[in-house]
């Protein structure tokens, strides 16, 4: 069986080496060169300590990227857009996992990273990466842009019900928990252990740049309002979405699993975890750990129409690597779960 040979551009990251992780073990990848400008020449193990006898890969740099058959971006925000165009003339096919091409309009970029797009004649090619909102788009695209972490958790826990148009659409109120691996591997005062160990930080109570991503994905009428605070919690992989909606027609319970199951009944990586007793009732990161699962649950308020959505992934997988992987097998037509097919543990 030919395997499709694969880059990485920004290979040294926790995103990266989660890419480099499970392409290693896909059995339709091969993966010819990472990079990393700090680490070039050196082994991949350096910075991805898991990867020790698993692989002899040593980081190249990007100016040495050969041309390859899919390249995988991994490279901080903002300079994706500035590589593109050299990044099209090796890779006929391109998943970037920065925020360069997710939104679709060259405005929301000035708007929402104070900026202009250096790569905006590409903003239109880009498919926006969650396979269950854009699954046949991808199939026939050679350029996908996956989404943000906090946007990944919010949509899908929001989606079904924007779809089909049965929530106010102007009241939608998120809280965003999220674990330290999100702000990547570069040490800062903020990262610090004295100052974020035990921390409950609100870093971004309002105006965070993943909520263009969700009002772009759930308008679907008319352009929508999503009031979205995140949250650092003392956590390192994981995100937790706790949304309130207020449904704009009656719904019991019964209709609101009904709704779920008619959207993502068939989806390989949504999970519906709604119990009534026992410890594990509703959706939490800490069991999606390493898999790429979307947990979603629900709370219907009895006493108003107030509906409150709970969802939880993994940052690094559902919200990054996982996701980019996911995307990749649809866009050649493999099975969508290969070699995504881990569960997660349980206790950790």
């Amino acid at each position: 069986m030919d395997k499709v040979r694969v880059s990485i551009a920004g290979g040294s990251g926790y995103t990266g080496g989660e890419l480099l992780r499970l392409l290693l073990f896909h059995p339709r990848a091969e993966v010819a060169q990472v990079t990393s400008e700090s680490l070039a020449g050196k082994f991949v193990f350096k910075a991805h300590p898991n990867l020790r006898k698993r692989t002899q890969l040593q980081f190249s740099a990007l100016d040495d990227l050969r041309p390859c058959d899919v390249l995988f971006v991994s490279l901080p925000h903002g300079k994706s857009m500035e590589k593109m165009r050299e990044f099209r003339a090796l890779a006929p096919r391109i998943i970037d996992l920065s925020a360069d091409f997710r939104l679709r309009q060259e405005r929301d970029y000035r708007e929402w990273y104070g900026n202009s797009h250096a790569c905006p004649e590409m903003l239109g090619e880009f498919v926006y990466g969650i396979p269950e909102l854009h699954r046949e788009e991808m199939k026939r695209t050679s350029f996908i842009s996956s989404a943000g972490c906090n946007a990944t958790v919010t949509i899908l826990g929001l989606y079904p019900f924007f779809k089909l148009g049965i929530v106010d659409p102007n009241r939608t109120v998120v809280e965003v928990k999220v674990g330290s691996s999100e702000g990547g591997n570069a040490p800062s005062a903020a990262s610090h252990h004295p100052e974020r160990s035990g921390a409950v930080r609100s870093f971004m109570p309002t105006n965070h740049r993943h909520t263009a991503e969700v009002i772009q994905e759930l308008s679907f009428r008319e352009a929508i309002q999503i009031h979205m605070s995140v949250t650092s919690i003392e956590m390192v992989r994981g995100a937790l979405a706790t949304s309130h909606v207020f449904l704009n027609q009656p719904l019991e319970e019964k209709d609101v699993w009904k709704v779920l199951r008619q959207v993502y009944g068939e989806e390989p990586f949504i999970r519906i975890v709604k119990e009534s007793e026992g410890t594990h009732r509703y959706p939490e990161p800490k069991w999606l750990i390493g898999t790429n699962y979307c947990d979603i649950g629900f709370s219907k308020d009895e006493k108003s129409n107030r509906m409150v959505m709970i969802s939880a992934i993994d940052n690094l997988m559902k919200g990054a690597a996982g996701q980019a992987i996911q995307a990749f097998n649809i866009m050649h037509g493999f099975e969508e779960t290969e070699g995504l097919e881990f569960p997660g543990l349980h206790p950790i």
